[in-house]
C-alpha cells in the first residue's frame, strides 16, 4: 500500500495560498486520474484507488498544517502503511517558485507540517516532494498564507503540474526515477515537460 499526502490548511480562505501547494498538487493529481476525495476519516479527507493490485491512498489532513502528523499517523497506522511507502507534498520557502525538489529523507527544513509528521512517525525516512514558493518578501506568515503574485503564480502552477507528473512516475516506476526526471524546474528537464 502507498500513501500520498498533500499538506495545507482547510477552509476557503486558504485556497490557492502558497502554504496550500501540497493540497493543490493532490487535488490536481486526483483530477488527473479521475477519482475524488470521497472519504472522510482520520482527521482528513482521502481518495483510494488500485494500481496493479496495490491500494494507493491520497490524503489531505484537515487538522491545519502544524498538526498534520497526527492525521497522517492515524491513517498510516490503521492501514499499516510503512513510512517508506509514504510521500508527502508541501511548500518550501527555500526553493525558487517554479522548481520542485524530490528527496528520499531528511529534516523538515523548518516546515512545521512536515516536522509534525516526522515527530509522529518517529523517522525522517519519508519521501517528499517540495514545491518552491520562494523567500518571503515581507512577513513570513503573511507571505505563506497569501496568494502568489502575478509573477510567481504561473511558476507555481507549472511546479504543481511537474509534481503531478512526478507522482505518476513514482507510482508507475519508482521514486528514484521520479527524482532523476523531475528535480528542479522546467529549464532543467525540457524533454519531460
Amino acid at each position: 500500500m502507498k500513501l500520498i499526502v498533500g499538506l495545507g490548511n482547510p477552509g476557503k480562505e486558504y485556497e490557492n495560498t502558497r502554504h496550500n501547494s501540497g493540497f493543490r498538487v493532490v487535488d490536481a493529481f486526483v483530477d488527473d486520474i479521475g477519482i475524488d476525495f470521497n472519504k472522510n476519516d482520520f482527521d482528513g479527507t482521502y481518495a483510494k484507488f488500485k494500481l496493479d493490485d496495490e491500494d494507493v491512498f491520497v490524503f489531505k489532513p484537515l487538522t491545519y498544517m502544524n498538526l498534520s502528523g497526527t492525521a497522517v499517523q492515524k491513517i498510516a497506522h490503521f492501514y499499516k502503511i510503512k513510512p517508506d511507502d509514504i510521500v508527502v507534498v508541501y511548500d518550501d520557502l527555500a526553493i525558487k517558485p517554479g522548481e520542485i525538489r524530490l528527496r528520499l529523507d531528511g529534516s523538515s527544513g523548518g516546515q512545521k507540517g512536515m516536522q509534525n509528521i516526522i515527530d509522529n512517525l518517529g523517522t525522517q525516512k519519508i519521501k517528499r516532494i517540495r514545491i518552491g514558493i520562494g523567500e518571503p518578501k515581507f512577513d513570513t506568515i503573511d507571505y505563506v498564507l497569501g496568494k502568489p503574485d502575478k509573477e510567481d503564480a504561473p511558476k507555481i502552477d507549472k511546479a504543481i503540474e511537474r509534481a503531478v507528473k512526478a507522482l505518476k512516475e513514482y507510482l508507475n516506476n519508482d521514486f528514484q526515477n521520479a527524482m532523476s526526471k523531475y528535480n528542479g524546474g522546467d529549464n532543467v528537464c525540457l524533454k519531460n515537460s
